[in-house]
């Protein structure tokens, strides 16, 4: 297998929007769970996304991790690495993205990295280095309280400069418009003053495509999966990859009961479990029980396993943002944020071992929490389910299933609906 592109994911639900994005785009892609094992049979593919959980770890442990990744994704010969973040810029001040990037951008050589994390199609731009969602900045929209990463500086210079060693430069909207020539002249001209990495506008989908172009002349770029989907169309239109259809790996039905599991605390993913309460059985977890005992995941695994036969469920453990901080502040944000994870990992393995087949899971910590309770070495990627999350289909690990792994923000109102129809 020689890779066109290789991509390190810093969590699982971003790893599937990228990986759903690039096989959008034409590209057979697997993502996989770390850094696959030697004998992990692994189709012949286009693009392979190394899914890592590391966007709230300690930096030195992401580096690590990211570094073991990058030396895998070249030994089987991709000359760039896009090293996926969150398209709301997810981070402390402390890291991951900055040290991340300065030791991959050390690791290839490059004089600068590419920064962005704009997806106008999902509604992320950046003009004049600050992150919109929609039509605000971020630190105006509600997706500013993350529970882990609360981003409240949109201006993405200064972000990253604060977690960097580089200096951090902007490449604005207006050289981004003149095409892939202004582009390599700024970035040159930006070298010479001792920048290392520059944080590049994107408004609108062309933005991507040129910025793609200019990526793939260098080792190592950053970005969301809107800049996934510039590599990959720069891919195509050079001839190094041919352009195929969106694999059907996903279509032979696997059967067994289905469920669903919500940890994630966005406005959207509210939103979704209020409107499933509507088609599904839906229990809601205490969090403040979940952090002071083990009770309340047994008390979910017996209640679900009295209605798997009659279809689906769904378990969640989101709250208000009110409430998540209250219970922060009475047990500390790491600690509730860990014992949270774990009881849905805790509550997956249970229902997997019930017979659940089908799995949806909302949140990025909660997927990244369960897919590695699981043990599933990777995925074959499928049909689209929303913008950004497509149908996995487990590979190298028994029993057969199928997951959707969904960031908090993704998805329309009937996301678990529209999953559920496509996971047969």
């Amino acid at each position: 297998m020689t890779l066109a592109l290789g991509c390190i994911a810093d969590d699982y639900t971003g790893a599937s929007d990228l990986a759903n994005t690039l096989t959008r785009c034409g590209l057979r892609t697997v993502q996989t769970i770390g850094i696959p094992a030697d004998d992990l049979d692994l189709p012949e593919v286009d693009a392979v996304v190394v899914s890592l959980k590391s966007r709230s770890i300690e930096a030195g442990l992401a580096i690590e991790r990211s570094r073991a990744a990058e030396k895998w994704i070249r030994s089987r010969g991709a000359d760039h690495v896009l090293f996926k973040i969150c398209s709301t810029f997810d981070s402390t001040d402390a890291g991951n993205i900055g040290p991340v990037m300065d030791a991959l951008r050390a690791d290839s050589g490059d004089a600068i990295v590419l920064v962005t994390p704009a997806f106008p199609e999902t509604g992320r731009t950046v003009y004049q280095g600050n992150l919109f969602v929609g039509a605000v900045p971020l630190n105006e929209s509600p997706l500013k309280d993350h529970p882990l990463n609360p981003m409240h500086d949109s201006n993405l210079v200064r972000v990253l400069a604060r977690q960097s060693a580089a200096k951090v430069g902007l490449l604005d909207l207006a050289t981004v418009t003149r095409g892939p020539e202004a582009v390599r002249a700024h970035l040159d001209g930006l070298v010479a003053k001792g920048f290392g990495a520059v944080i590049a506008d994107a408004v609108f989908g062309l933005d991507l495509e040129t910025l793609g172009v200019v990526a793939l002349g260098h080792r190592v770029s950053v970005g969301a999966s809107g800049l996934g989907l510039g590599l990959a169309r720069a891919l195509v239109a050079s001839g190094r990859v041919a352009s195929q259809p969106v694999c059907a790996t996903t279509d032979d039905p696997v059967g067994g009961s289905a469920a669903c599991l919500a940890g994630s605390c966005s406005q959207a993913t509210l939103q979704q479990i209020a409107r499933a309460e509507q088609t599904m059985p839906v229990l809601r977890l205490d969090p403040e029980r979940i952090v002071t005992g083990a009770e309340e995941t047994a008390r979910a695994l017996a209640w679900a396993k009295e209605r798997l036969g009659q279809g689906p469920i769904l378990i969640a453990s989101s709250s208000t943002p009110d409430q998540v901080a209250a219970v922060q502040a009475r047990h500390g944000r790491d600690a509730a944020g860990h014992a949270i994870e774990q009881a849905m990992a805790d509550l997956a393995e249970g229902l997997v071992q019930a017979g659940v087949r089908r799995l949806v899971v909302a949140g990025g910590e909660t997927s990244g929490a369960v897919v590695d309770r699981l043990g599933i070495p990777g995925f074959l990627v499928g049909a689209e389910i929303a913008p950004g999350v497509p149908v996995l289909r487990a590979v190298g690990a028994p029993p057969a299933m199928l997951l959707a792994l969904k960031s908090g923000n993704f998805g329309g109102a009937e996301f678990f609906r529209d999953a559920l129809q496509l996971m047969r």
